[in-house]
């Protein structure tokens, strides 16, 4: 497997497809299969691992230079036998500590591209030279391992990499990693200027964007060169097969649906929901605790984890945060309800990041000229006073400056900017409603942890969301043919759930949500059964 990410590793986890990465293995090793996995050491992963061997260095021809990159590997931490092999160069290092670069706006993907691409070819050169065992399938993950599928596809130097089966994964088709074909630093003829040079006319036609074709396409380079293109969800990989709309709020192929097409039509489109891990000691105990709300004791265990939290996003800066100021004071407010014997009536949570994708519909004006999320705050204060919205999240800046200054207006929200992995328990274990209106989802595991937790899931009906939350069942699905529509249906369908909690068969709902299973065993024979048999 050759990915950006990997939650098996300490640092090495940003969004989901670290999950994906982390369990997959471990599953696959249930169905006879060992998965070896690939990706960049960005300059501190393999250092702080406690058994990796250094097994040397070699050279990759890239930018017209000869490179030295070395090579790491570590036995997988979760998997017998499997191994995490980790590359070294200074071009993953570009932002100390993190896995992603900030580029600037008129240069989108500019230093990522060019530090994925050199991965695709590091890892290209240490397959055809035997420092990695060649395996009997490579499994390419996002559009930051799929230039790799053209390097197979046209480089003789690799071309022994034919012979083996390659698969791409797509977990989320929004982002594509489009760089211009030439005349820039981060572009297909400055990496490679002799393959620049002897593309053949249908070649460059199978890698440009179809809306840029003076752009390439890492993204779509994956999809047209892979054998089997895979999505997270069965719901998702229809959603792709239709052009995006986003006036009617329809997210789908964002232009490569007419690439995903015509693999759909040789039977090659796979959609595969991703699994969730599960202890049944756990899960007892998430059955039984859905039959109660959050007591006064575990109430103030979320406030003293959310204090923690602030402190430590404070420690990294060095003035005092108007967003964390803001929160501190309300938690304050909570710890004296709380020191009363007294727990929000409603606790509602979001966990996730700040991005159009998440949090489009919540900031969607209504006629009224108020948000969704501000008229949802409005109605809270005149229904259920008493009621509590937290919502953990961090990114987009402009969507951040928003939240703040509706926390600061309205004492029933609590938005907490950053993310802390015990913060993010507490709010899937203790709350009542989870709310995950995406606009798209290709899979999402933000709602399987609040349901593994017991807490039912006011979601929008898309991909993954689709998949999982079963409408009046285990939690709440909305639905809508323009951003309008889903705003109000999200609005009106938590009124109904704001019913049903009242009317007292809250507790069905919360155990049905905790007996739930997207068990990662299930999931990992339909990988071997549909994905990577008969290839």
């Amino acid at each position: 497997m050759v990915a950006a990410e990997n939650g098996a590793l300490a640092g090495a986890k940003v969004g989901g497809m670290a999950d994906v990465i982390r369990d997959l293995p471990e599953a696959l090793v249930g169905v006879d299969i060992c998965a070896d996995v690939i990706m960049p050491s960005y300059g501190f992963l393999a250092s702080q691992q406690a058994h990796t061997q250094d097994i040397g260095e070699f050279e990759v021809s890239f930018g017209g230079r000869t490179e030295k990159v070395s090579l790491f590997v570590m036995p997988h931490p979760k998997v017998d036998g499997a191994n995490i092999y980790l590359l070294e160069h200074g071009l993953w290092q570009s932002t100390p500590g993190k896995i992603y670069s900030q580029s600037s706006a008129d240069r989108p993907f500019a230093d990522d591209a060019t530090k994925f691409v050199f991965l695709c070819v590091c890892v290209a050169q240490a397959l055809v030279t035997a420092r990695v065992p060649m395996p009997a399938v490579l499994h390419l993950h996002d559009w930051h391992a799929g230039c790799l599928a053209m390097l197979r596809a046209f480089v003789p130097e690799f071309s022994a990499l034919k012979s083996i089966a390659c698969v791409f994964s797509i977990h989320n088709l929004a982002l594509q990693g489009t760089r211009p074909l030439s005349h820039d630093s981060s572009s297909l003829a400055a990496w490679f200027p002799e393959l620049f040079a002897s593309l053949q006319p249908e070649q460059r036609q199978s890698i440009v964007d179809p809306r840029y074709p003076h752009c390439i396409n890492p993204m779509r380079m994956g999809i047209v060169l892979s054998d089997k293109v895979h999505l997270v969800s069965p719901t998702y990989a229809k959603e792709v097969l239709s052009p995006s709309d986003p006036k009617a709020g329809f997210f789908g192929g964002e232009g490569l649906e007419q690439d995903l097409q015509v693999k759909a039509d040789q039977g090659k489109v796979l959609g595969i929901l991703n699994g969730c891990t599960y202890s049944e000691t756990k899960q007892a105990k998430a059955t039984t605790k859905s039959l109660v709300r959050i007591q006064e004791d575990e109430f103030k265990k979320l406030l003293t984890t959310i204090e923690a939290a602030l402190v430590l996003w404070q420690g990294a800066k060095t003035q005092v945060s108007a967003v964390d100021m803001i929160a501190f004071a309300r938690t304050q407010a909570h710890w004296r309800q709380a020191s009363l014997g007294r727990v929000p009536d409603l606790l509602l949570t979001s966990v996730g990041r700040l991005t159009d994708q998440k949090v489009l519909i919540l900031r969607h004006l209504l006629p009224s000229g108020l948000s969704v999320l501000e008229t949802l705050l409005q109605a809270l204060q005149q229904t259920q006073p008493n009621a509590l919205f937290i919502l953990l999240g961090s990114g987009d800046a402009s969507i951040a400056e928003s939240f703040q200054t509706l926390a600061a207006k309205y004492d029933n929200f609590l938005f907490l900017q950053g993310y802390h992995e015990a913060l993010s328990e507490c709010l899937y274990q203790y709350g009542d409603l989870f709310v995950m209106p995406s606009s798209f989802e290709p899979c999402g595991i933000s709602q399987m942890l609040a349901m593994r937790a017991g807490q039912p899931c006011l979601v929008h009906g898309v991909g993954g969301l689709k998949d999982t939350v079963r409408d009046g069942v285990d939690g709440f699905v909305f639905n809508g043919n323009s951003l309008t529509a889903q705003g109000e249906a999200f609005l009106q369908r938590f009124t109904e759930a704001v019913v049903s909690f009242k009317r007292g068969d809250w507790p069905a709902i919360r155990a049905k949500a905790s007996e739930q299973r997207f068990d990662w065993h299930s999931v990992a024979q339909v990988y071997r059964d549909q994905l990577y048999n008969n290839l």
